[in-house]
């Protein structure tokens, strides 16, 4: 038994620890909640990883961010995730790619088909073109529909894309209608919340420079405590996703 995962094996056994080795993820996004998600990914050991992001380390990014410290703001980070998770399983493969995802990077970024993907985008154009791409190609994908502007993590649940319906979240809602144009209603396992999302008190516009546009885009509030644990449902939901696909072949 290998020491690194011995209490993961403990629990869920050596031949699904053997299998998660195998697998291939890819996270979009590593603010404060695809950083849990990917560090969690690699805890639970999870072979081979691609990590998704544009943005260096901001000092706002700070109070709810896993590699954010004042030591570390003007860093990448993408590198700053290549070193940690590297630094946690040396034998992970971590490939890091560092542009701002839209449609035209489907080539380049999935190269490869994964096993699954996280999406933890928070720009809406970017998220549901991520969505479209997974669904149409048959890649589970494990989706964060929205974790600003608010501060209870006992609210977050994980369902079906359909029922965002039910919520009252202007961005889940314009994801799904956007989705339901391309004839998408079901089949994407989300992360919600049922608390309203709260109105900041101060309104931001960010300008996100990448290689070939500016985008401008409105930046939530957000605290400490609802984005990690959104980003540890999603790493769950690709794990037992896994876990549960084992145990019908044993069946």
């Amino acid at each position: 038994m290998d020491e690194l995962f011995s209490r993961n094996t403990m629990y869920w056994g050596e031949n699904v620890q053997k299998t998660l080795k195998t697998k291939y993820g890819i996270v979009f996004g590593l603010g404060g909640v695809g950083g849990y998600s990917a560090e969690a990914l690699i805890r639970a050991g999870i072979g081979k990883l691609t990590i998704v992001d544009f943005d260096e380390v901001s000092q706002s990014n700070i109070n709810r961010q896993l590699i954010a410290l004042h030591s570390t703001i003007g860093i990448k980070k993408t590198t700053l995730f290549e070193k940690r998770l590297k630094d946690i399983n040396p034998n992970a493969q971590i490939n890091i790619f560092n542009e701002f995802y839209d449609e035209t990077k489907n080539d380049k970024v999935f190269e490869i088909t994964p096993d699954f993907v996280i999406d933890a985008i928070d720009t809406q154009k970017a998220k549901i073109n991520l969505l479209i791409y997974c669904k149409n190609n048959n890649i589970p994908v494990f989706s964060s529909m929205g974790a600003g502007n608010r501060i209870d993590p006992t609210q977050l649940f994980i369902g079906d894309i359909s029922e965002a319906n039910t919520l009252s979240c202007k961005f889940s809602k314009n994801i799904v209608y956007n989705l339901k144009k391309c004839g998408i209603e079901n089949g994407i396992t989300c992360v919600f919340s049922k608390e309203p999302p709260k109105k900041p008190l101060k309104k931001i516009v960010n300008t996100i420079k990448t290689n070939e546009k500016e985008i401008k885009k409105y930046s939530p509030s957000s605290t400490p405590f609802v984005p990690p644990v959104a980003g540890y449902y999603l790493a769950f939901c690709a794990i037992n996703k896994i876990i549960n696909s084992i145990d019908k072949k044993i069946q």
